[in-house]
């Protein structure tokens, strides 16, 4: 398994791999307005998208991105989205792409680094508390917009 930085012609992967996170299906009337969006993420140095591949095959996904925070002299390391199709999970795929962007958080002497997940994904939390990341608390959220 090689885990790396993402690449664009990684999109359709990456967007089925969302998908399993309840994403909705891309449609052919949306994957422009994505294509262009994620290739500003990969460009944009406040973002960094990993994944896992093993084969050629995508295995896993992780958004990774830098902000800044008041009353913060370092950046915080954001992670709203990590992902591992369901046949690889129990694999080290999770862990790999963990511990790629905790390195490079570090690299960008982050002072934190923090991760979404939903409450149905109680798999995952078990694995983010061994892997060392502690529960800190509650997002919540307000749809604003009808659609996607």
């Amino acid at each position: 398994m090689e885990v790396r930085v993402a690449r664009q012609e990684d999109l359709p992967a990456v967007t089925a791999l969302l998908e399993i996170l309840g994403r909705p299906a891309l449609t052919a009337g949306q994957e422009e307005r994505v294509r262009t969006v994620y290739e500003e993420q990969l460009a944009e140095p406040g973002a960094h998208h990993l994944v896992a591949e093993r084969d050629g095959e995508l295995m896993g996904f992780c958004s990774l991105h830098f902000r800044s925070r008041l009353n913060q002299t370092q950046l915080e390391a954001w992670i709203p989205d990590l992902v591992v199709s369901p046949g690889a999970r129990r694999q080290g795929v999770a862990r790999a792409l963990l511990e790629a962007a905790v390195s490079a958080a570090r690299e960008r002497q982050c002072h934190q680094l923090t991760l979404e997940s939903g409450y149905a994904r109680g798999d995952a939390h078990r694995l983010y508390e061994r892997f060392g990341m502690t529960d800190a608390g509650k997002s919540f959220g307000m749809r604003l917009v009808d659609g996607d």
